[in-house]
Parts: structure tokens; C-alpha cells; sequence
């Protein structure tokens, strides 16, 4: 990157912790990103939450030019200090971006879906050679452990595993798993909650299966719906229909709860850590928006 390209980066470095901070929209940004971060604003307000400081940096992985046009696709990393009712906690974060740039001027930035795997590095896969009898054993559901994995992986893949493009239901399920969730169903992927390292459940990494899964299983993986978020403990899962049309999207794992008693959760896919559980920040946010709250068995 040359000079000019890394000096408008940093000032674009600052507008985006200052949009992160309190709210001041960054010119090249969309309008619907725009709207996030009102939502949020709005949000924070309504809860008596302050982003007491701001931190991040810029990664750039890909640079093209034609001309005195330039595109820069990076990453984004920042961590916000929040202070929620009295109460502390650190929300980081990872957003891929990609700016547009003519001439001195950063003319548009706006957030990507994370690239595909391979894109950016080559993902090592190793299988895990369970057996079917381990798949099947019974055992509690451990909270602390299922918490413990997400604060590990959630912004990096565990090489035991097989990584997706929509990576979210995945790492929840490793979570589950990493809490001692019980497997059944295998080899059916239609049935049950289960991985075996070159197979596995649709529940396991499909996030409409798992919203599903969770409301009808008596066996293996089981959980208990419940009607609000703040009923949930660290260890519990929400699930996300964007659109509200019935098509379930999205599954995070609420990790810890904020000085008014809200869930924050970590998920991939957009990694993220101590993020607030609605998602109202989130481009795919819409006023349709559905969650299913679950509390898991065990």
C-alpha cells in the first residue's frame, strides 16, 4: 500500500472507531450501515450503555487499481469498553470491508460478508475419528466448558473441524459439543445432532435445522424455549430469522449478561465476541426480525 492509500486509511481507521464510539456516521459508509449504528445508538441510550473507549485497526488482504481508482478490501478489528447499568465488559469484534477510493478521497466503504474459505488462507481440515459409540454417550451439559470454546474460537476455526462459508451453526454446535451436549443420530443426516469429521448432521451446521432440532428433540441434544432473552444463562442459545419469513438464519451462544441483566453472545460467520444479543447493529437486521430463545438441557 503506498503512502497516500495508508495515510487515508488511517484517517478512515479513526472515523470508523469514532462511528463505533458515539454514533458520527462516516461519509463513504451505506445508508443501511448508516441505520445500524442509529439503531445502536438509540439502543444504548434506552438501556443506560456507554462505549467508554474505542479501540481498533485496519488489516488490508487485497488492493486493486485502474487508473487513480483504487479498491481496498481489509479487515476490520476492534474491541469497544462498555459500561451497561453499572456493569463492565469488552465486545470485539471482526468485520471484513472494502473501500473504494478515487483519487484522494475514500468514496465508499461498507461491510462484506467474510470471505470464503480458501479465499484468504488455506484451511487445514483433520478428521476426528469418533466412533459411533462416543457419538451416542450421555453425559451433562457442562455451561462452563461450551463458554470457555466460545471465548477460544471465535474469531479463529478449529483445524478438528470442517469450515463452512456460513460458519455460524457450526461453531455453535463445537460449543455444544465442547460442553459434553450428547451426539445421536449418526449416520442419518436428517436425524439428530452429530459430526463424525468427513460427515455430519444438517442440525449440526445449518441454522434452521438446528433452530428445529432444538424445539422438537427428546433425544441427545435437548433444550427448553423460553419466551425472553434475559432468561437466558451463559451456555444458552438464541436463534435469528432475520426476515421474520420463517427461514432461520443465523444461531449465537450467550457467553455472559450486561449490568441489565441482557444476554451478550459470541458468533462467527461476522466474528464476533460480547456482542448485544439482538443484533440491531447488524446489516441483516430488519423490524421483522424473529429469535427463538433456548435455554439447553443438561
Amino acid at each position: 500500500m503506498d503512502r497516500e492509500t495508508k495515510h487515508l486509511f488511517e484517517k478512515h481507521l479513526s472515523q470508523l472507531n469514532k462511528c463505533h464510539l458515539d454514533g458520527t456516521k462516516v461519509k463513504a459508509m451505506t445508508d443501511e450501515e448508516s441505520k445500524c449504528f442509529e439503531r445502536e445508538q438509540k439502543r444504548m441510550k434506552l438501556s443506560n450503555t456507554r462505549v467508554l473507549k474505542m479501540s481498533g485497526q485496519i488489516v488490508p488482504y487485497r488492493y486493486t487499481s485502474c487508473g487513480h481508482d483504487r479498491t481496498v478490501h481489509y479487515m476490520y478489528d476492534y474491541a469497544r469498553f462498555v459500561l451497561a447499568n453499572e456493569r463492565f465488559y469488552l465486545e470485539e469484534s471482526r468485520e471484513y470491508r472494502r473501500s473504494v477510493l478515487k483519487g484522494k478521497k475514500i468514496v465508499q466503504d461498507r461491510r462484506l460478508a467474510a470471505p470464503k474459505s480458501g479465499e484468504m488462507e488455506r484451511g487445514v481440515f483433520e478428521s476426528l475419528n469418533e466412533t459411533q459409540a462416543s457419538l451416542e454417550r450421555a453425559s451433562g451439559y457442562n455451561r462452563l466448558e461450551a463458554v470457555k470454546y466460545a471465548e477460544r474460537w471465535w474469531n479463529a476455526y478449529n483445524p478438528q473441524y470442517h469450515h463452512f462459508t456460513d460458519n455460524c451453526t457450526n461453531f455453535i454446535s463445537q460449543c455444544l459439543k465442547a460442553g459434553g451436549a450428547p451426539m445421536h443420530g449418526v449416520p442419518d443426516r436428517e436425524k439428530g445432532w452429530w459430526y463424525t469429521g468427513d460427515n455430519w448432521s444438517y442440525s449440526w451446521a445449518v441454522a434452521h435445522s438446528m433452530r428445529w432440532h432444538l424445539s422438537g428433540a427428546t433425544k441427545g441434544l435437548t433444550a427448553k424455549e423460553v419466551e425472553r432473552a434475559t432468561d437466558l444463562q451463559p451456555g444458552d442459545i438464541i436463534c435469528y430469522d432475520f426476515d421474520g419469513d420463517g427461514r432461520w438464519e443465523h444461531n449465537t451462544i450467550v457467553v455472559m449478561k450486561d449490568g441489565n441483566h441482557e444476554p451478550l453472545v459470541n458468533a462467527q460467520t461476522e466474528n464476533s465476541r460480547n456482542r448485544y444479543w439482538s443484533y440491531e447493529d447488524s446489516t441483516a437486521w430488519t423490524p421483522n426480525i424473529a429469535y427463538k430463545f433456548f435455554q439447553m438441557n443438561g
